[in-house]
């Protein structure tokens, strides 16, 4: 708007500069970057308890390996070259051949040198989401079809960005391949405005596994939707939590690129999960061509590549370390997932509340019973933000406010144009990464006084 005054002096007057349309949409926040914002403001450490942040747990970040890492590193200029200097756009060579013998040596879905070498691995500039926000560049803009609940961040992003999202309901084990083609007929001819298909392996927020025989049987259906538009219709696997399965019952999960027919299967992975996030290591594996060409070039326009020093740091630690480091944090997980199943069995579960999730990543999702909501301005909401204006709810009895709790609500999770608006309104999302496991215990006490609360 021309006419909004932002300094006056005499006779000038100056206005806004004008955004894009993308510019125009990121002057709104996000729902969730809204709450999560008004949270931290009043957030108080050591009495209020986040369960909301997906920061992965501290004390699975391993200091000291990192910090020997970088002496060896800096300690050999002939294998780690330049390791100070700028980097290349398609990412550290030592990497690169780290990743793929690591893919190799443990077997990593089933990967094999013969497989692997009729693929590329290519870093990203800046974590696995620096790669997932450049294919939005680079794809035509159209439909992106996902599962439902979506990862709200990317799809976000993706909204914001002018793609148009279609989802896919999931259930516990992942999304529902005949749901998807349903999805894909209702389109009828509106299939050719596809862009690409992306799925979490391991969704943010259910926690749900991504069973292999749904897995191809998606990769079969996108195929065959290949063939009778004769285009490749791109698949995005996700696989951000894949190395965090804590559960030995998991059945181990194969690579998605082993049944790609028509060179159309990608899959985006990182180390945040299992090393340190800070390290900022995203990669892309697929096979070559234009778009992954594309995707090289778009990693030098954001700035050459992921710091060099931490790429060979990582590379560092996949050759030596990575096995034990990969046992550490899934048993960390482990332990803290087994105690909050036991919570929620025993205290929400006889009130009603399900709950998918404990089996890998670091989430739970939880539904509770019909007639009860978990999103902004709701009872549940008001209590765990002690914010319902009764007093011997919000506050102790010397004054001071209870400890406060936040989640992410289900409504932000769904889509609000998709099948599961409804049932979105009395779930959400916890992390139990970033706080310790007795805060965690804590929380869930608060739960349950909460839906007691709503149910008077």
């Amino acid at each position: 708007m021309r006419n909004n005054i932002i300094f006056k002096g005499g006779n000038v007057q100056l206005v806004d500069p004008e955004l894009s349309s993308y510019g125009a949409a990121c002057n709104i926040p996000a729902p969730i970057n809204r709450m999560m914002v008004k949270f931290a403001s009043t957030f108080r450490d050591g009495v209020d308890i986040n369960l909301g942040v997906g920061y992965v747990d501290e004390e699975t970040i391993p200091r000291d390996l990192i910090k020997n890492a970088m002496t060896h590193v800096l300690a050999d200029p002939v294998k780690y070259r330049v390791a100070l200097n700028y980097g290349g756009p398609k990412g550290s060579p030592n990497l690169i051949q780290s990743l793929y013998d690591f893919h190799i040596k443990y077997n990593i879905g089933g990967l094999t040198k013969d497989i692997l070498d009729k693929k590329q691995i290519i870093i990203g500039p800046n974590g696995a989401t620096s790669l997932l926000e450049g294919m939005a560049h680079i794809f035509k803009k159209g439909i992106v079809i996902t599962s439902d609940p979506k990862y709200f961040i990317y799809t976000s992003f993706l909204e914001r960005s002018g793609y148009e999202l279609l989802t896919v309901p999931e259930d516990c084990h992942g999304i529902q391949p005949e749901l998807l083609e349903k999805k894909l007929a209702s389109l009828g001819p509106r299939q050719d405005e596809i862009s690409f298909v992306y799925i979490v392996t391991i969704n943010n927020p259910t926690g749900s596994i991504l069973k292999n025989e749904r897995r191809r049987k998606i990769v079969s259906i996108v195929n065959k939707l290949c063939r009778k538009l004769n285009k490749k219709i791109p698949i995005i696997f996700d696989k951000a939590y894949e190395l965090l399965i804590h559960d030995p019952a998991v059945t181990p999960l194969e690579s998605s690129l082993i049944y790609d027919e028509l060179d159309i299967v990608y899959e985006v992975g990182t180390l945040s999960k299992i090393v340190a996030p800070s390290l900022r290591v995203g990669y892309l594996m697929g096979p070559p061509g234009k778009f992954i060409q594309a995707m090289v070039q778009r990693t030098s326009d954001a700035g050459f590549s992921c710091p060099l020093i931490t790429q060979e740091i990582a590379s560092y630690i996949l050759d030596y370390h990575i096995s034990e480091q990969i046992k550490k944090v899934n048993h960390g997980y482990r332990v803290k997932a087994v105690a909050i199943s036991r919570y929620i069995d025993e205290q929400l579960k006889p009130l009603g509340v399900t709950y998918c999730g404990g089996q890998a990543t670091f989430y739970y999702y939880l539904t509770l019973p019909e007639g009860m909501h978990t999103y902004e301005g709701s009872r549940f909401y008001h209590f765990m933000s002690r914010s319902t204006g009764d007093r011997s709810v919000d506050c102790a009895d010397n004054g001071e406010k209870k400890p406060m709790v936040s989640y992410i609500p289900g409504n932000l999770c769904v889509h609000p144009k998709g099948d599961l608006v409804e049932i979105g309104k009395r779930q959400f999302r916890i992390a139990y990464s970033y706080e310790s496991l007795d805060k965690v215990e804590e929380a869930f006490g608060y739960f349950k006084e909460a839906i007691l609360y709503c149910k008077a």
